[in-house]
């Protein structure tokens, strides 16, 4: 069993692994995307990729935005949404924690809220709150602060909520974002049943006639089957992470995001963080952990995040 050093660095390392693996393939629907075993960094000669200028290994908006969230925990030494919110600006205006400083990618709901931050709206308040304002923009980056979080689960869920609301306001993406917080939980404990024991724990945080709990029920529908799209729809991203990590090892876990097609950067992030939990860090291939582009970005914030969960 990996320790809990190797999960949380295998937490990271996935997250912005599979956000990597995942950029040439981009915007292509399933039956486009190569076979799994050519899915690499480097897409096979032919295939018609997504950011063509971007080299292979780079992670996109999924990993800066992750990175921003841990660089703020770390240096702040708790959750401000204000600090978040000027980083995400940072990374927007000046490239802060991208690889090569380069932008690209951006999602149309974190675009008016960074918009609506340079403004000068509260940053709780930035994120569009409209039911169609549920992009997986703030999932994508939730899973440090799980990593990070000390509190209990209600203070984890709370502030899970909490961060979503800088750039996706609506109540679906906090539910999400709490979920997926709680599942990482279970899984760097070492659960065997970590999503069902995230959910259990999620429903009695918010037992029924609460918001939360009817916006789980209704619209994430967590018990019905379902088979997940790849979409960039919050719901289905977290879904299709979920039946993701029904593969048995990192690499089939984010080449099964992939293969879904559509958002394959986000779901490989999403789906790649918990793998890279359940598995530790020497279950993630070699041949991708030493190509991953921004090393310099993550090994001074990796270390302060091991000295800090020690």
């Amino acid at each position: 069993m990996p320790t809990r050093r190797e999960r949380l660095e295998g937490g990271l390392y996935g997250l912005l692994i599979g956000d990597a693996l995942g950029v040439p393939y981009e915007f292509h629907a399933p039956e486009q995307i190569p076979p799994p075993a050519q899915i690499e960094f480097t897409p096979p000669a032919g295939f018609s990729q997504a950011h063509a200028q971007v080299p292979p290994g780079t992670w996109s908006d999924d990993g800066a935005h992750a990175l921003c969230l841990l660089d703020s925990l770390l240096s702040r030494g708790m959750l401000d949404l204000e600090d978040l919110g000027r980083r995400l600006v940072n990374w927007f205006e000046r490239g802060y924690l991208a690889v090569d400083g380069e932008v690209f990618d951006v999602g149309i709901q974190t675009r008016t809220a960074l918009s609506n931050l340079r403004e000068g709206v509260p940053a709780l308040k930035a994120g569009p709150a409209g039911e169609r304002d549920n992009g997986n923009g703030a999932l994508m980056r939730v899973l440090p602060l799980a990593l990070w979080h000390r509190g209990d689960d209600q203070a984890l869920a709370r502030d899970a909520m909490l961060q979503s609301r800088v750039t996706h306001g609506h109540v679906r993406s906090q539910v999400c974002c709490a979920l997926y917080c709680l599942w990482a939980r279970r899984t760097l404990e070492g659960s065997s049943r970590a999503w069902a024991d995230a959910l259990a724990s999620f429903r009695a945080l918010y037992p029924v006639g609460m918001e939360q709990r009817s916006e789980l029920e209704a619209a994430v529908r967590p018990d019905v089957p379902y088979r997940g799209k790849g979409t960039g729809y919050v719901v289905d991203c977290l879904l299709s992470a979920r039946d993701c990590l029904e593969a048995d090892s990192f690499e089939r876990v984010v080449k099964a995001a992939i293969v879904l097609g559509h958002d394959t950067d986000t779901t490989a992030a999403v789906a790649g963080g918990i793998a890279g939990l359940r598995e530790g860090i020497n279950a993630i291939p070699s041949r991708w952990r030493n190509a991953l582009r921004g090393q310099e970005l993550v090994k001074p914030l990796l270390k302060k995040l091991l000295a800090y969960a020690a």
